[in-house]
């Protein structure tokens, strides 16, 4: 079947997963978010306990792999009572999984920033909390821009797991099409070049927008 006819023949199914890609993608980025500020904090802490239970969930969700964890999401949970939709499960493990990796993007950025930044704003008597949001922050934030771009390309990619617990997503969707057509150049071919587009010209561009605008703030654009 030539490439046009396949997409006009399955372009609902195709739009309907990718926009269900596209709905896990944006989840998981602001799970994996959160939760890279708050374990990234929590192994800067001073407070042994708090840098303890840091370290051992960013050691286990970087240690292992992501599909067993979304199988233990989705499939061992219900056992201990606690059961979640499929689509729920679905960015909520890819977020927990990439947010143990950012965790340590943000600690090394804040780190990174010059020892001086944390002595002037020590000198001027501000709070950890003030310190924290208003100097060190911020030019971590432009630190470690470039390397987030490349951890949600990474997120994006996950998200085609979800596909094995039966969420609808684009890679769900194609491998139905292939099981039913055996089509699988036009199918998979098909995947690659959305995967493809998704990141090169949604996540790239808006992660440059956002170094700019990180850069433009610390007057350095």
């Amino acid at each position: 079947m030539p490439i046009w006819e396949f997409l006009q023949t399955y372009d609902s199914a195709l739009i309907n997963g990718t926009l269900t890609t596209c709905a896990q993608f944006a989840l998981a980025t602001l799970i994996a978010i959160v939760v890279a500020v708050v374990m990234a904090l929590g192994k800067l802490s001073s407070n042994r306990l708090i840098r303890g239970g840091a370290v051992v969930y960013i050691e286990i969700f970087r240690g292992t792999s992501l599909l067993v964890q979304l199988y233990w999401i989705f499939f061992v949970l219900p056992l201990f009572g606690i059961t979640l939709p499929k689509f729920t499960a679905g960015f909520l493990s890819v977020g927990l999984n990439c947010g143990a990796y950012g965790a340590e993007l943000v600690r090394g950025a804040i780190q990174s920033v010059p020892r001086g930044q944390w002595e002037a704003a020590t000198a001027i008597s501000m709070s950890k909390g003030a310190r924290m949001r208003r100097i060190i922050m911020p030019q971590a934030i432009a630190i470690m821009l470039p390397t987030w771009g490349n951890l949600l390309i990474e997120l994006l990619k996950g998200t085609a797991l979800v596909s094995l617990i039966s969420v609808s997503d684009l890679m769900f969707e194609v491998r139905q099409i292939n099981a039913s057509t055996y089509l699988s150049a036009q199918a998979f071919g098909t995947a690659l070049v959305i995967y493809y587009v998704l990141a090169r010209f949604l996540i790239t561009p808006f992660m440059r927008w956002a170094e700019r605008i990180a850069a433009r703030r610390l007057g350095k654009a």
